[in-house]
Formats: structure tokens, C-alpha cells, sequence
């Protein structure tokens, strides 16, 4: 077979590049070793910044999240047992976020693929990729006890944190940096109303809870727990108990429980490879980088990742000229820590540690008062939740 572009993963950021590229006319083919049915049934986040809800839009793939999705104007801060709201829309002239699950984004995204007629390749067996350090590289892959080979322009490698793309990559031309948090969250999905219309982050001294949602009749609960602890120590009704004990009076009240449709708990990390670009291959979204969820920023980094990737495609298929290409990784990277920063600043400022006892967490209240109680640090936080702009060539 022969191919632009090949893209590694048919996740949201393989889905949404290769919708990108055939809207600017440029042939793809994606690569998957998971069954479709695995992709869809990924539990993931759910909160679109205006830069993701363009891109959607840009690929033709946004009604039903503009139709069915929740506009978000702000969030709340819960510390000291009171809610504090932080206005979003207001501090940013006028922005704000989308709350859509991602389940439900890689399904628009599969259904526009497959009405458009694209090739992918689900159940890819032994993927690897050859040559990206030529103008020819390949990759291959078994399917049906066959093995397969795709010629290509270029690599994509949207294939996440444990995906072959980056561990292709000789260890001598990338470099890593990881931070690992001493806890996970244990996350609950229910067919229950929202305790409340906008997200609750909640700072305890139980520690770190957080009120979300997928729609007005699904919920999606998280506590913090030690990096340690295993869900089936975890029944429903335990879960709901603790919930409650880190939300105030009112939320409390208002908390409908249900059975959980999926539990699990995930661990906490920050983690960056540099760069992102080899030769002929481009790695975006968790190929590259991890941020802990506490600053909504997994899926909009990717999705941000993608919007420069096609741009930089589009420019050298249109122009004949590799200069976007070439600032690709440096442009992405800019943007990765700014939002690696404000994940970890978010997260530090909302958890428990368990080094800092009861010291730290007055200072967390202290710096939370401050925070909701200051235009300029309230519209630092704003600006960072809603997300920047993306950058031109």
C-alpha cells in the first residue's frame, strides 16, 4: 500500500488528523492494533477547550457536540467546607469550555471516517515502523496472519503513552522528563444527575475530590487515594460515603447515588519527550506527553498537537515547503509545558500530600483564599482552564 500519510492509533488524535488531512484533500491511512470496539469503550475525559470545539469544527464533526454538549462558563473551588465560583466567561472576554465526553468524539469522528470511505486498519498485529529517519519510511503490520506494508511521506504517531511510535525512537535522540504524584483518582461514572451544573473541585483535608460530568444525566465522580490503593477495595456505597465527607452541606444534600457503569483509578503523572519530531516521523498527543487530569488538558494537547501537524502538512503539500514541518515540534513544545506547568500547579494546589501534613494544607487554603479573592490570580487561572490560541507558522 502506499500513503501520504500513515497514522499510528485511532484514538481522537489519529481520528482527528486523518479527518483534517483528507479535508485538505491529503490521502491517510490509520493504523490501529486495537478492535474498534476497545477504542470506544476508553473511559476518558470530557471537557473541550474553544480550541478543540475548531477543530471539530474545522473537520466537519462538531454538531452533535455543539448540539448535545454543555457549555461551561466557570467552576467552582470548594475549600474550607464553602464553594467559590471562578467566572470564566467573565475573565477571559468571553470564552469558555465544553463539556463532551470523549467516548462520544472518537465516535463522531469514526462515523465521519467511515461515511468519507478512509481506510482503517483495526486488530494490527506486531505494528513497527522503519526507515523515519529517510524521505521513505514504511511501517508494517500483521492482519490475518499476513504481513503488511505501507509506503508513506510521513509517520504520525497518535498511538499514546505505551504505543510503538516513541519507542521506536533510539534512546539517544529523545529525551524524557517525568514527574510520578503520589496518588491516583479513583473514578466513578454514574447514570445520576450532576451534583451541580459546573465542575466542583474540592480541596480537603481528606483530600482532593472532584464533581463532573458527560451530560445532564451522567456523572463522573473522582476522590484522591494513595497510588497504592486498589479499586476493589472500593464498593459503590463506600465510594459515595466518601464523597460526601469532602463536599459541602449543599452539594451534599444535592448528591443523587446510583450504581457505577465503570470504576477504576488512575494514577498521576507529568511526563514530556523531546522533541517531537525524527526525520519522518511527528508524535502528538500522549505519544509525547502526559499531564495529570486535574487541568483538563490531556485531550486538548493532543487536539492542539493535531491542529499544528495537518496545518504544517497542508502548507508542505500546497507551498512545497518543509518550513512548518520543521517548526513543529518547538511550536508544540512551547504550548506542552505551559500546559505541563498549570496541570502541575493545579494539582499540587488541590491534593493532599502526604509529606506536607497539616502545614501544607493551610497553605493550600491560604493560596486558595488568595486566589478567589484576586481578579489578576483568578484571571491567571481562567486564562490556563479555557486554554490559549493556537500559534501561526
Amino acid at each position: 500500500m502506499r500513503t501520504q500519510v500513515a497514522i499510528i492509533g485511532a484514538g481522537p488524535a489519529g481520528l482527528l488528523l486523518g479527518q483534517l488531512l483528507h479535508k485538505a484533500g491529503i490521502d491517510n491511512i490509520i493504523v490501529e492494533r486495537q478492535t474498534a470496539d476497545y477504542v470506544l469503550g476508553r473511559i476518558r475525559a470530557g471537557v473541550l477547550e474553544q480550541v478543540t470545539m475548531d477543530l471539530l469544527k474545522r473537520a466537519g464533526v462538531d454538531a452533535r457536540a455543539i448540539e448535545e454538549g454543555l457549555p461551561h462558563e466557570g467552576i467552582e473551588l470548594l475549600f474550607k467546607g464553602a464553594r467559590h465560583r471562578i467566572d470564566m466567561h467573565g475573565l477571559t472576554d468571553g470564552k469558555q469550555v465544553t463539556v463532551y465526553g470523549q467516548t462520544e468524539v472518537t465516535r463522531d469522528l469514526m462515523a465521519a471516517r467511515d461515511a468519507e470511505g478512509l481506510t482503517t486498519i483495526y486488530s494490527a498485529a506486531s505494528v513497527s515502523l522503519h526507515d523515519f529517519d529517510t524521505a521513505k519510511p514504511r511501517v508494517r503490520y500483521e492482519k490475518d496472519g499476513t504481513t503488511h506494508e505501507i509506503e508513506c511521506d510521513f509517520i504520525a504517531g497518535c498511538d499514546g503513552y505505551h504505543g510503538v511510535s516513541r519507542a521506536s525512537v533510539p534512546s539517544q535522540s529523545i529525551h524524557t522528563y517525568e514527574k510520578i504524584y503520589p496518588f491516583g483518582w479513583l473514578g466513578v461514572l454514574a447514570d445520576v444527575p450532576p451534583v451541580s451544573h459546573e465542575l466542583i473541585y474540592a480541596n480537603t483535608s481528606r483530600g482532593f475530590a472532584l464533581c463532573s460530568m458527560r451530560s445532564a444525566t451522567r456523572s463522573r465522580y473522582y476522590v484522591q487515594v494513595p497510588t497504592e490503593e486498589r479499586v476493589e477495595n472500593w464498593s459503590d456505597d463506600a465510594f459515595w460515603n466518601e464523597l460526601r465527607l469532602r463536599l459541602d452541606p449543599e452539594a451534599r444534600e444535592r448528591l443523587v447515588t446510583g450504581p457505577s457503569l465503570e470504576k477504576s483509578i488512575a494514577p498521576l503523572r507529568s511526563f514530556v519527550a523531546e522533541p517531537m519530531r525524527f526525520g519522518s516521523l511527528f508524535l502528538a498527543g500522549d505519544a509525547a506527553h502526559i499531564v495529570p487530569p486535574t487541568g483538563a488538558k490531556g485531550l486538548n494537547l493532543a487536539t492542539a498537537d493535531v491542529g499544528y501537524l495537518s496545518r504544517a502538512f497542508e502548507i508542505f503539500y500546497a507551498e512545497k515547503s518543509a518550513s512548518a514541518l520543521d517548526r513543529y515540534s518547538d511550536l508544540c513544545l512551547r504550548r506542552v509545558w505551559k500546559a505541563e506547568r498549570f496541570s502541575w500547579w493545579f494539582t499540587s494546589l488541590m491534593h493532599r500530600f502526604p509529606e506536607t501534613g497539616e502545614f501544607g494544607q493551610k497553605i493550600q487554603e491560604a493560596e486558595l483564599d488568595y486566589l478567589v479573592n484576586s481578579r489578576a490570580a483568578s484571571t491567571s487561572l481562567a486564562e490556563n482552564y479555557v486554554g490559549l490560541p493556537l500559534e501561526d507558522f
